[in-house]
């Protein structure tokens, strides 16, 4: 980034310019903003924005942890864009998930991971925004308990009793997803039966 003195100005003081910094943590900002927003399209626009943000501001950028401030950006955009939008429930199409390059090793592989992902996804959904945002900056973007407190812009004890609960409700909202999906399967199960006796 030229301060058009032909020199790299505050870029090179602080250890990097806008592309080092920014750039290598696009993905990341996708996948946070895809979470916050339960949309792909507008976690595009997010990101867009976000980048356009940190680019108009990188002068403030003092060093440090390039992604914990960049997805700190993103975070403030997503909830300043969608604090009073209502988010419509679709399942957008995966590309990832149904165009793989490698094969798994048979169909039924194929369909229980396929599934534990959907199982996942769902119980995800329906934890707290909270407490997911947490899991997706912690688990899922595999940021250091300091790093999610400075995105996050909280005390790392915080972070530490907060990821503690939000696996709680995690696990309690994958037991209830299980719950869901296993007792459709009875309940055909008994009409199969009753049908059946019928016949």
């Amino acid at each position: 980034m030229s301060d058009g003195r032909g020199g790299t100005g505050e870029a090179s003081a602080i250890g990097g310019s806008f592309d080092e910094v920014v750039l290598p943590h696009l993905d990341a900002a996708y996948r946070l903003a895809r979470w916050l927003t339960k949309n792909e399209h507008d976690a595009e626009d997010v990101v867009q924005e976000a980048s356009l943000r940190a680019l108009r501001y990188f002068r403030t950028f003092t060093g440090g942890n390039g992604r914990a401030w960049f997805l700190r950006i993103v975070r403030h955009t997503c909830f300043g864009r969608h604090d009073h939008r209502v988010h419509a429930n679709s399942d957008p199409f995966d590309e990832e998930r149904h165009s793989s390059t490698r094969r798994p090793s048979d169909p039924e592989t194929l369909l229980l991971q396929t599934d534990d992902v959907r199982l996942i996804e769902h119980a995800l959904s329906n934890v707290p925004d909270r407490y997911r945002e947490l899991l997706v900056l912690r688990e899922l973007e595999d940021l250091s308990y300091r790093e999610v407190a400075d995105v996050l812009g909280i005390p790392i004890g915080t972070v530490m009793s907060g990821l503690s609960r939000a696996r709680q409700a995690l696990r309690g909202a994958l037991d209830n997803e299980r719950r869901d999906s296993v007792m459709p399967r009875r309940t055909d199960l008994r009409e199969r039966d009753a049908d059946a006796v019928l016949v």
